[in-house]
């Protein structure tokens, strides 16, 4: 008889936790374990009807106007009440409507941002474990700074000349801390939802997170806090930039953006190594004042350039910079950065885009925003030592000029890309069928399989 017994994931709709979610859940089913994906129904509506997804993946959404009508980067307290209502509501139904069919949840995994599913779980006696979507670092940061540390953090972080040693991580000064550490954070929801994370440990045992990192690039933070027990089962790349195992595997379910190919023909006419590529995410919102100088700074190299830019937006460069480079609504970014035309990539710092250089071994230029971007940023330059990260300056600016040496800075540093391709390989291993990251999530599955 068919093992109709399953995993639920849950993840928050927003872009940068769909991805590594459903990285997750794929290969997961590929271990021979059937998940269904949860999500707001707003996102998956935006996935093409086109997308090929492995046999024993399904999925389920949950819906209210509010949560439908929500515009990606714009999270208030209203929309987080919102989302925990109409999702602690579906994750429910889908618990109990799946054991009356006999197809019972034996385990639940679930997102940063949405720790309520692991207290709806526990109400329905359903076992659950949290998939921690950024690296170890900044889960030890958090921990930290709710058990002793957040007196000193809260009221020394803005302090420049300030910096502190916490166990098991490198010294970090107050812009290394992610932003929601900051008096000034707005977002006054994300750090009780990131503590409930932490109060669903059981006095008695260690608290097992899963985490997007593997062992070699983290050892020490990944061991950093005796009471967790973080389980690195990344990084989450799709299969054919990653192990290889499946080439049709080549984007994360879907582009839910706008694509244009003509960037491939254009990747293709260009030599090896030569090509600066610019991306800042979903989320992030650059000036009209930070973008002309991020424009000048890349024609003032004289280097091809790839730039990501959003199609509403019209700036007076674009002709001029459409000379020296290309501009596009969108693109595949780990095809982009697998391309061999690429010689570094000018980012943000968010985590999904961070882990997919360092598995396509593109050497960074960080222009981080906000969240843990900064501290992604710090272990880019300091720790993995692929990349720089550039400084703003008194009105919060990265000047061009700033821009351009970062850039040649980095397309010319031959210890940056060496170290590049280490991690690159280093990933790969992690990933491969008996790798570390392999092992480790096969030893989860057969853990809560045999409960």
């Amino acid at each position: 008889m068919e093992d109709c017994r399953h995993i639920l994931v849950v993840t928050f709709p927003g872009q940068g936790h769909i991805n590594p979610s459903l990285q997750f859940a794929k290969r997961v089913v590929k271990m021979g374990v059937k998940v269904t994906f949860l999500t707001a129904l707003c996102t998956l509506n935006r996935m093409p009807k086109t997308a090929v997804f492995p046999q024993g993946l399904s999925f389920s959404g949950f819906s209210n106007a509010f949560v439908d009508g929500w515009t990606a980067g714009y999270i208030s307290e209203t929309f987080m009440a919102e989302m925990k209502k109409c999702g602690s509501e579906a994750v429910a139904k889908h618990i109990t409507s799946s054991a009356e069919k006999g197809q019972p949840v034996i385990h639940v995994v679930y997102t940063i941002l949405v720790p309520w599913v692991g207290q709806v779980a526990n109400a329905l006696h359903v076992p659950s474990t949290s998939l921690w979507i950024q690296p170890a670092t900044l889960l030890d940061i958090y921990y930290y700074y709710f058990h002793g540390y957040g007196d000193i953090i809260g009221s020394k972080i803005n302090d420049p000349s300030w910096s502190i040693d916490l166990p098991g991580l490198p010294r970090l000064a107050g812009r290394d801390l992610p932003s929601f550490l900051s008096s000034s954070n707005p977002y006054d929801f994300a750090l009780p939802l990131f503590k409930q994370h932490f109060d669903a440990r059981d006095e008695e045992t260690k608290l097992r997170i899963l985490v997007n990192s593997f062992d070699a690039l983290e050892p020490e933070a990944l061991r950093a806090i005796e009471k967790l027990d973080l389980v690195a089962v990344g990084p989450f790349i799709p299969s054919a930039f990653l192990d290889g195992k499946d080439s049709s595997d080549t984007s994360f379910g879907g582009d839910l953006f706008k694509k244009s190919e003509d960037y491939v023909e254009w990747l293709n006419a260009n030599p090896k190594a030569s090509v600066v590529y610019v991306a800042f995410g979903s989320y992030s919102e650059l000036s009209k004042q930070q973008m002309e100088e991020i424009a000048r700074g890349l024609l003032e190299t004289r280097r091809p350039f790839l730039w990501v830019v959003r199609e509403e937006e019209k700036p007076s460069w674009r002709e001029e910079a459409e000379q020296q480079g290309m501009i596009v609504p969108w693109c595949s970014q780990v095809e982009v950065l697998s391309h061999p035309s690429l010689g570094c990539f000018v980012s943000h710092c968010g985590w999904n885009s961070s882990l997919e250089s360092l598995v396509c071994g593109v050497p960074v230029v960080g222009i981080p925003q906000w969240t843990d971007q900064v501290t992604n940023a710090k272990l880019i330059e300091d720790v993995w030592k692929a990349g720089v990260r550039t400084t703003r300056n008194e009105q919060g600016l990265v000047e061009s000029g700033e821009i351009k040496k970062c850039i040649e800075t980095v397309m010319e540093g031959e210890e940056m890309r060496r170290n590049a391709k280490k991690w690159k390989d280093l990933a790969k291993e992690a990933a491969k069928e008996g790798g570390s990251s392999d092992k480790n999530l096969k030893v989860f599955l057969n853990e809560i399989l045999a409960d």
